[in-house]
Formats: structure tokens, C-alpha cells, sequence
């Protein structure tokens, strides 16, 4: 009965053994899994780099993050601009997955203009010029600067001070008398568009805008004043020189016909200013002073020297078959009234006369009395 007793003891006792033994190791467990956590945790946020994780971690935890973030010696090694997609290196080697970097010297786009700035003119500026650089139509310029440029383009000069708006529409000087409705008629634009636009301050309620002031009409447009030389036919055609400028003169009325082709009437091929536009009959063509000028096809010339609206020395050649062509802003003039001219042949030499803001050669083709684009006639 005692060895009984006693053998029934030594049991119990083993077994609370293992109870106890088996408690400590589920906390050991336990105290394990939150620091791998912490560890992961760290790592995960950059405090410590993935090489000590893998010596920390157990395999099967290295393995499941591993393939996530990136390691220290790659993060460094990037530039700025590169750090948007990093591989992920592995210690034994080889790429096991591509993360994501912030990139520290991220720009916070800035908010939308909505106010009226000034801009001054420089040396080789155009109303397109300037007008792409802010985003806009160059017909929005021209219209918030009527005072100054009234619709003439060639107006410009290095100094002058110019509204930019901030989106495109018609920068208006309200009038007496004037009433939002008959605002927006006149723009074809909407008055809701015009109460919305926060720079004008307008009350929703009782809108009433003070004479003087100026509003924004949010994509209203209108037509603009043309300042161009008319066409001139050959033979007597009547112009006066107190009109056109002295270089309006009287042409034979036969001469050199035109073939119907163009050739480029300057060396560049490309633009320096305006192209053309509703606001800008023709195409503004890079040139250096004095470089030669051609004519871009046979023909007569009926106008030749100092032309007024801004053009200062110009030429324009009628080819007989419908279609005439403008040189302007020229620095001399080497062809005379009347006389004939052949396609490529040299009749100028380019300059900044006029109203101009440097030199380039202003290009204009009329056909049939009409303005059309030199684009569809250029090789």
C-alpha cells in the first residue's frame, strides 16, 4: 500500500514537471514572436537594415519578407531621381523583387493661377511666344491688352507690360450700364461661368460690377481688328502712300507669272516668334539681321519699302495667278517697284524693323484676296 501511495506521488510530482517546463517554453514562444515583430517592425520602417533581420529572423520569417523590402547599400547608392523603383537584393545573392522608394525631394505642385499678373516684354518675345509660355491662346493676350496693342500683335516691344490672364477668355473693363447677361452675349460665354470665377468677387446674389472694373469671362472670345496691308493688284491700283506707307507703288499690269509651287523665302525653316493665328495672318520665320531673303516664287513686286501698322520695310510680291506674298520687317530693301522677280532669287535682307522685337522674317500668302496659311503652301 505504501509503494502504492509513493509511486502515485512520483507521478504527480513528474507531471507538474512538465506543466511547469511546458508553461516556460510557451512563453519563451510567446516573448519570440513579439520579437520578431519588433524586429520585422524596424526593419519594415528603416530604423535597422534588412542584413541584421536576416541574422535576427528565423529562415521561414527571412524568406517571407525578403521578397518586400529593399536593403540599405541599393537605397543609398540611388540618386533622387532614380529611387521610384529599387531592386531587392537578397544576401546569397540575386534580384528576388522590386520595391517602391519615396522619393525625398518630392515637389508639391503649387495651386492654380487664378490672378491677373504683369509680364514684361523681352528682347524676342511675340504674343505666341509669351502665350505658350503661360498656357494660354495668344488671342486671350490680345484681348486683355487692347488699350495697349489694340488687336495689333506687332504692337509689342522689349519693356512694355502686359495682363496675362490666368485662364482664356476676355479680360473685360466693365461699362456703364452694362449687366452680366448682355456681358456674356456679347462674349458668347455663360454668366454662370462668370459669377463662378473667384478673382472677379462677384456677389451671387446681387452681382453688381462698378464701371472701371475689370472682370474675367471665362472662355468668351471675340473677332479681332486685323492691322494687315491689303492686297494690292498689279497696274495701277489706287493706294495711297499716306495710307500704306512710301513704299505703296504702281506695277506693270503684265509681267512674271508664278509657277504654283513655293520654296522657304528664308535659309531657317523654323519659327521665331508668331505662327499663324486668327490674331496673326502669317508666320513669324527665325532669321539673324541681314540674312537673305528670297522670293518664295516667280511674280511682280507691287509693293516695296517702308509700309505702316507696324510691318516697317516690306515687299510684297503678286505671282499673277491669285496668289500674293508678304515679306516684312526687313532690314533693306533689293527689289523695286515693278520689277520681276524668280522663285529662290534674292530680293531682301532681314532685319527687326517696324514693330518687332527682334530679327525674323514675318511671312503672309494671300490667295484670291484672301489670307491662307503659308503652312499649306510651304514644301
Amino acid at each position: 500500500m505504501s509503494n502504492s501511495t509513493e509511486s502515485g506521488k512520483k507521478k504527480s510530482a513528474f507531471s507538474q514537471a512538465l506543466m511547469v517546463l511546458g508553461s516556460a517554453f510557451a512563453w519563451i514562444a510567446a516573448i519570440g514572436m513579439v520579437a520578431a515583430a519588433v524586429v520585422i517592425g524596424l526593419e519594415k520602417y528603416g530604423v535597422i537594415s534588412t542584413h541584421y533581420t536576416d541574422l535576427i529572423l528565423p529562415p521561414v520569417l527571412r524568406q517571407t519578407e525578403s521578397a518586400s523590402v529593399p536593403t540599405a547599400a541599393p537605397l543609398l547608392a540611388a540618386k533622387p531621381a532614380q529611387a521610384a523603383a529599387l531592386p531587392v537584393y537578397s544576401p546569397a545573392g540575386g534580384v528576388q523583387a522590386v520595391a517602391r522608394v519615396a522619393n525625398p525631394h518630392t515637389i508639391i505642385p503649387s495651386h492654380p493661377r487664378e490672378e491677373v499678373e504683369d509680364y514684361r516684354v523681352e528682347k524676342g518675345d511675340s504674343i505666341f511666344s509669351i502665350a505658350r509660355k503661360f498656357s494660354l491662346k495668344p488671342e486671350t493676350i490680345l484681348w486683355a491688352n487692347y488699350d495697349l496693342l489694340n488687336d495689333n500683335p506687332d504692337m509689342i516691344a522689349p519693356g512694355v507690360v502686359l495682363k496675362i490672364p490666368a485662364v482664356d477668355g476676355v479680360y473685360h473693363k466693365w461699362k456703364e450700364g452694362e449687366t452680366l447677361e448682355n456681358v456674356a452675349a456679347q462674349y458668347k460665354a455663360k454668366v454662370q461661368d462668370i459669377l463662378a470665377w473667384a478673382p472677379n468677387r462677384l456677389d451671387q446674389v446681387n452681382p453688381v460690377v462698378k464701371a472701371g472694373t475689370y472682370i474675367m469671362v471665362p472662355g468668351g472670345k471675340r473677332e479681332s481688328r486685323q492691322w494687315v496691308i491689303p492686297v494690292i493688284p498689279r497696274g495701277k491700283s489706287g493706294v495711297l502712300k499716306t495710307v500704306l506707307g512710301s513704299g505703296a507703288c504702281d506695277s506693270p499690269e503684265y509681267g512674271a507669272l508664278g509657277t504654283g509651287s513655293f520654296v522657304w523665302p528664308a535659309p531657317n525653316h523654323f519659327l521665331s516668334g508668331n505662327d499663324y493665328w486668327s490674331g496673326h495672318l502669317g508666320i513669324d520665320i527665325a532669321t539673324g539681321l541681314g540674312t537673305p531673303i528670297f522670293a518664295a516664287d516667280t511674280g511682280v513686286v507691287v509693293f516695296a519699302g517702308w509700309a505702316n501698322g507696324g510691318y516697317g520695310n516690306t515687299i510684297v510680291i503678286d505671282h499673277g495667278n491669285g496668289y500674293q506674298t508678304l515679306y516684312a520687317h526687313l532690314n533693306s530693301v533689293g527689289a523695286s517697284c515693278g520689277s520681276g522677280v524668280i522663285k529662290g532669287g534674292t530680293i531682301a535682307g532681314a532685319g527687326s524693323t517696324g514693330n518687332s522685337t527682334g530679327p525674323h522674317l514675318h511671312f503672309e500668302v494671300r490667295f484670291n484676296g484672301g489670307f491662307i496659311s503659308p503652312w499649306t503652301v510651304l514644301p
